[in-house]
């Protein structure tokens, strides 16, 4: 395959952000029109990826690209998706093409919707994030993927801090940007011990994850090493107890960036603390997975009973994705083919459906100027569109058959069962927390008495939010129905990892 197109995927949003930020001020649609552009292709060519994969068998690394950046220090430019990554850069092409519809915006005198402060700036920076999302997931040299990591975390402090809710921005702005950065210089410390103590073992200077995985490591090193690593990256991915920043960042941050963050950046740690922990260091992955089973176990059951009390539908959100994450993680600690599985499908089902779920919300609160649950009602009679959405969003999120929440929970659910059956048990009362805030938060937002004070005052969404919807509904109900779209991908890409665990 001589054609970049892992290259172009990854190097398009730099682009696209940086003729963006040279388009003039005042043209406010045009720059819209770059992004929606820019996405646009950024989903085409990563659903192509997809679809190559699919059809070329579902064997090992593919579109493997490598460009030698610093050949002396062994640094790079090494590119390749498996059945792991290649699910996670589709879900980034279709969060980047849903969170620019959402944010264009409606001339609506009552309606505040999408970016109307400085979008040229805003879509800049979002494509900056994008495409270090991007590089993480096709990165296979451990330098270059530190590179796109901190690209992908750098903007949300800005997106934040200028554009978030006035009220909490620069306080969850700066929580978020520091448990983040103190989480990846954790990570860092340990990826250069890697680095140096492969140099030891084989004489040869490299970065490339690819060769590290057979440098022999000793299980000591490994033992010492992998608690850093991990958890330095699971930060990202919402691990408790290092969860904390996640629901004030969701609440504080505009629709589209609370779309990325939940949707993809909580990914990025789950995938990098796979790629990097588990893989790399096999054997203090086994040695330590019984605690990272014990913490995602919390985070699922906990991040489920906080979202059942919340009175802000961004709250409610935010904590019901440290429990989904919490399944992520519970998936990977299972270290088996089941586990593995189950959490590689729920890392994409997730990242849909909580896209779709800020999404919906951001529409309302565009409108009703409120995100407070005890204050709406009603939303089904003007805008019913959001509301089929928000009730598919809401049978992913419980597991139902035929959405790809069951196809992505169960096998995680089997997976613990046969590792730790009293885990298994434990976690699963989250299903019933689950099924209850969504069921009740549904009736009063959607199908309760409409409130007074917002009779009149609330309209429908608009075409463009209508194609995000669907958009983001598609591939949540494809999957559902028919898993093989997906799930023997995700396993191929397992198989990979349980040869590295020895078949353990």
């Amino acid at each position: 395959m001589n054609f970049p197109v892992l290259s172009i995927i990854t190097f398009l949003p730099f682009f696209a952000g940086a003729i963006i930020l040279m388009m003039p001020a005042a043209r406010k649609n045009e720059t819209r029109a770059v992004a929606l552009a820019a996405a646009s292709i950024a989903l085409l060519l990563s659903a192509w990826v997809y679809l190559q994969y699919l059809s070329q068998g579902l064997t090992g690394y593919q579109f493997i690209e490598q460009y030698n950046w610093l050949p002396q220090l062994g640094i790079s430019l090494k590119f390749g998706v498996d059945g792991m990554s290649a699910p996670l850069v589709l879900l980034t092409g279709i969060v980047m093409f849903t969170g620019v519809l959402i944010s264009w915006g409606d001339e609506d005198k009552h309606v505040m919707a999408g970016i109307q402060d400085r979008p040229r700036e805003f879509f800049a920076f979002l494509f900056l994030l994008a495409g270090g999302v991007f590089g993480v997931f096709v990165s296979l040299d451990l330098f270059m993927l530190f590179f796109f990591y901190e690209i992908a975390v750098f903007p949300m402090y800005l997106l934040i801090a200028i554009w978030g809710w006035v009220k909490t921005r620069e306080y969850a702005a700066m929580k978020l940007t520091l448990y983040l950065f103190i989480g990846s210089v954790v990570s860092l410390v340990g990826a250069l011990v890697m680095y140096w103590t492969q140099y030891q073992n084989t004489g040869v200077l490299s970065f490339d994850m690819l060769q590290m995985e057979s440098a022999g490591f000793s299980p000591t090193f490994q033992y010492i090493w992998f608690l850093p690593v991990f958890l330095g990256f699971a930060v990202l991915g919402g691990i408790w107890p290092f969860h904390n920043w996640s629901p004030d960042g969701h609440v504080a941050a505009p629709t589209a960036v609370s779309m990325f963050h939940a949707g993809v950046l909580m990914k990025l740690g789950a995938f990098a603390a796979l790629r990097v922990g588990v893989m790399l260091l096999p054997e203090g992955a086994k040695q330590w997975s019984w605690l990272i089973m014990a913490f995602a176990g919390v985070a699922v059951v906990y991040g489920a009973y906080i979202a059942f009390v919340q009175t802000d539908m961004k709250y409610m959100i935010g904590f019901s994705s440290v429990s989904h994450m919490g399944l992520v993680m519970l998936g990977i600690s299972t270290l088996n083919q089941t586990g593995l599985t189950g959490a590689g499908v729920q890392m994409f089902s997730h990242g849909v459906m909580t896209a779709l779920f800020f999404a919906v919300t951001g529409m309302i609160y565009d409108r009703a100027h409120t995100r407070m649950i005890p204050e709406l009602g009603g939303m089904s009679k003007v805008m019913p569109f959001a509301t089929i959405g928000f009730i598919i969003g809401g049978l992913v999120s419980m597991g139902m058959p035929g959405f790809s929440g069951f196809v992505a929970e169960f096998p995680i659910f089997m997976g613990v069962w046969r590792e730790q059956w009293l885990v298994a048990v434990i976690a699963s009362i989250s299903i019933v927390i689950t099924a209850a805030y969504i069921m009740m938060n549904i009736r009063k937002v959607f199908f309760s008495e409409m409130p007074e004070h917002l009779q009149g005052h609330v309209g429908d969404i608009t075409v463009l939010d209508k194609v995000a919807v669907a958009t983001l509904c598609l591939f949540m109900v494809v999957i559902g129905l028919f898993p093989a779209v997906m799930v023997p991908m995700v396993e191929s890409g397992v198989d990979n990892i349980m040869r590295l665990l020895g078949g353990a």
